[in-house]
């Protein structure tokens, strides 16, 4: 049993010690009791904020935060993903450019999972272990000093289907939502810039008090690189994206605009 799934265990039998049912529990923390079971089984992502409603509902003590905090946190992301999370927690600013999708950081829960289940590459408690990891990461936007987050996509990343259409009006939503804050940026390369110098792949680039380092994917897991050398090409990769990517009002527009595609 691995500690996540230990954590699901103990949130269910400190609900049941203090008495409690799903919809019981439900009705103390804002949650529908469908919610409550599907968290409980691993069919919902664990995020820290759901420990601490449960944990002040039955009475815990601080002890399933706890649990959460020193053993499950990051246990929820996979391994080669951890030290690339606290380089994130770190940054005073992220870049990150994206090709295909919406960046993780700004992906809803429903649209994060209709990316995790194509495929099937993953079981039912991988995906609810990753999403819960990923929203968990999102927190750093959120924060009371967040960084500055700049992020510039293609324009076939808004176009591109992932899941039913409610998932993408939701999504749509909270892109919309995340333009309009003050430290995050968002520009897209419109499809008629044509050839740019980020069809080969994305990335992000992350700079904090220690320096900084970059993250690149690929189909098995992440590469983390410090090396001034690969910096600098990125560096160069970036300024030549940002200049065939549209302003911030632009980017709010276009959005705008394939939003209502999907409606």
């Amino acid at each position: 049993m691995s500690p996540y799934e230990f954590l699901l265990r103990e949130l269910r039998q400190s609900r049941i010690d203090a008495g409690m049912t799903q919809e019981g529990l439900g009705e103390r923390i804002h949650f529908s009791a469908q919610k409550v079971s599907a968290v409980e089984t691993g069919r919902a992502p664990l995020t820290g904020d759901f420990v601490q409603l449960v944990d002040d509902a039955v009475g815990a003590r601080g002890r399933l935060v706890r649990m959460w905090e020193e053993l499950v946190k990051d246990d929820a992301a996979p391994n080669w993903l951890l030290e690339w999370i606290e380089i994130e927690r770190a940054a005073t600013l992220l870049r990150w450019f994206e090709l295909s999708l919406i960046p993780g950081l700004l992906q809803t829960e429903a649209y994060a999972r209709a990316v995790l289940s194509a495929g099937g590459r993953y079981s039912e408690q991988e995906i609810a272990q990753r999403l819960a990891s990923r929203m968990e990461r999102q927190a750093i936007l959120s924060r009371e000093q967040p960084p500055k987050f700049v992020a510039v996509i293609d324009e076939m990343a808004l176009r591109r289907t992932v899941g039913p259409a409610a998932v993408m009006v939701e999504q749509f939503e909270h892109l919309r939502e995340m333009a309009n804050m003050r430290h995050i940026h968002l520009h897209v390369i419109p499809e008629s810039a044509g050839m740019h110098a980020g069809l080969v792949g994305g990335f992000i680039l992350a700079k904090g008090p220690e320096g900084e380092a970059a993250h690149l994917d690929n189909p098995l897991r992440a590469h983390v690189t410090d090396r001034v050398v690969d910096l600098d090409m990125l560096h160069d990769v970036w300024e030549s994206l940002r200049s065939d990517a549209a302003s911030r009002r632009e980017t709010v527009d276009l959005i705008q605009e394939v939003a209502k595609t999907w409606t």
